[in-house]
């Protein structure tokens, strides 16, 4: 089944390119089922990339789903046009007496700020606060990931001595889970992160388990008991070039950047890396979806509240 999508929003043509079946708003709404309500508090400097990115991700299911994209009101993205924010975004004050199925909120580039420097952090509290009640499942990615079992938990991050940057060799400790089911006994999945969570803090909070680690980047999936919660410490979602665009940026400022760790062939930075982890990251999405989501989530949403 495909994604619901608003009409004109840039990834629906790259999506249809790469014979994703995406549907626009009328079409979808002829169709007799309650789609999933997921939406996104798209947080990372490229919205457009990361819109096409997550909308690639849920639409490999069978569940139609009808998708939004949210922006914070307290900071206002440089590096996206304000048409675009506001032909396709809503903001927190447009959904806050909706109740939706599941929420993501991605990452964004301030982990090497304190959580209350960040300008919105008050924003994403109340919305964090709001997904209790208003959110079935909600899953958080790299920064968001922190942020959240910080905000929920009390869990503290701290700084690495270098940036975590490449794509990691991944196992689960609890091969059982439903959020791993299928996955191969070792997996690989991109991180770009400054900071980490710490095992040691998440096993002092029995509400919560570590499901997958890396031997190198550490934790990787935790997940509250109850399934209403999941962090994701990297960045499965990503493109094969997204690391190496990182890396060209940063090496353009003049910043001092390793080469991304088990990325390039032979780290020569001119071949083309591969994406080996695309599999991991469709089975990542539709397992939450599925089990994480759909399978228990009411079917009317009013009794969230």
């Amino acid at each position: 089944m495909p994604i619901k999508i608003p009409v004109g929003l840039p990834a629906g043509a790259t999506l249809e390119g790469e014979n994703i079946f995406v549907m626009n708003e009328f079409r979808a709404e002829h169709q007799d089922i309650r789609p999933l309500k997921i939406a996104a508090l798209n947080l990372m400097p490229t919205k457009i990339t990361t819109e096409t990115q997550l909308i690639r991700l849920l639409s490999n299911s069978s569940l139609q789903i009808e998708f939004t994209l949210l922006q914070t009101a307290t900071h206002r993205s440089t590096h996206t046009s304000a048409e675009h924010m506001a032909a396709f975004y809503k903001n927190f004050d447009d959904i806050r007496s909706q109740n939706f199925d599941g929420l993501i909120i991605t990452g964004a580039p301030v982990e090497n700020l304190d959580f209350d420097e960040v300008n919105y952090w008050d924003e994403l509290c109340e919305i964090m606060e709001w997904s209790r009640n208003h959110v079935f499942s909600t899953l958080h990615i790299c920064w968001a990931a922190q942020a959240g079992l910080n905000f929920h938990y009390g869990i503290p991050k701290y700084p690495l001595r270098k940036k975590l940057f490449g794509v990691f060799e991944h196992y689960a400790l609890l091969p059982n889970h439903p959020i791993v089911r299928g996955f191969d006994e070792y997996f690989l999945a991109p991180h770009s992160r400054h900071t980490e969570v710490r095992e040691s803090d998440i096993a002092e909070v029995p509400e919560l388990e570590v499901v997958a680690k890396s031997d190198l980047a550490g934790a990787y999936i935790i997940a509250a008991r109850d399934s209403r919660m999941l962090f994701v410490t990297g960045h499965a979602e990503y493109d094969y070039d997204t690391l190496a665009n990182e890396y060209f940026r940063d090496k353009a400022k003049g910043l001092d950047i390793d080469l991304p760790y088990n990325y390039f062939p032979g780290d020569n930075p001119s071949v083309k890396p591969p994406n080996v982890w695309r599999g991991h990251a469709n089975l990542l999405f539709s397992n939450w979806l599925n089990y994480f989501v759909y399978q228990n989530t009411p079917y009317n949403l009013e009794e969230l509240v």
